[in-house]
């Protein structure tokens, strides 16, 4: 057997073609990429996901087409000899270019404190950080990124504009203490802060009761 690791695959990869889009978001190929995170062959998938092994092959000659697969090596079962491959990525992300004019822009959400203007906001986090680590890596550097993420739980809704309040005063005063416009050497960040409300936490099934005997 002969077998490479795939050391070029990342934590995650965004998805800027629309080909690759395409591949990817077959529900078939979703399944055999997500199996494919660890190497196999497609015989191996096929057996795995109890597919047919001609469409599996279809599929993962699409998916290695649209460079979303890469061979890592060989191993030898019975008679045959079977390539393996594995995914390009852990992970992978959709960029919203994909959409072209159709995509939500914070130009055309005019209002900072409604639902749109924040998927707005949070879509512009994704064009940019998504354009920037290609380049990162190409120069053989880490992208330098921040995440602060939290929960609070507001009492009252006095509270939480209270908090609100407090935030955009300090963040004003971060803002107007350490921004230098004119500095020649600094680097531009650009600094988000998102807010809405959580999620509940999905309800826990109630234990099994145990068996009695009659």
């Amino acid at each position: 057997m002969l077998f490479m690791q795939n050391e070029t695959q990342v934590s995650v990869e965004v998805v800027d073609a629309p080909a690759r889009a395409s591949a990817l978001l077959d529900p078939a190929r979703l399944r055999i990429l997500e199996a494919l995170r660890e190497p196999d062959s497609s015989a191996g998938v096929a057996r795995r996901l109890g597919l047919p092994r001609q469409r599996v092959g279809h599929h993962v000659r699409a998916l290695e087409a649209a460079g979303l697969l890469t061979p890592v090596g060989e191993r030898r079962r019975r008679n045959c000899v079977e390539r393996l491959l594995q995914a390009t990525a852990r992970t992978y992300v959709l960029a919203p270019a994909l959409l072209g004019r159709l995509g939500l822009s914070a130009e055309e959400a005019r209002d900072r404190f409604s639902s749109t203007y924040l998927l707005a906001a949070a879509t512009r986090v994704l064009e940019e950080v998504s354009t920037l680590r290609p380049r990162a890596e190409a120069a053989g550097k880490k992208l330098p990124t921040l995440t602060l993420q939290t929960e609070v739980r507001f009492a009252t809704a006095r509270s939480q504009n209270e908090f609100l309040e407090e935030l955009l005063q300090s963040f004003a005063a971060l803002v107007a203490k350490h921004h230098q416009p004119h500095a020649q050497a600094g680097r531009t960040f650009r600094l988000t802060l998102l807010g809405h409300p959580a999620l509940a936490p999905p309800p826990t099934p109630p234990p099994p009761h145990p068996e009695t005997e009659p």
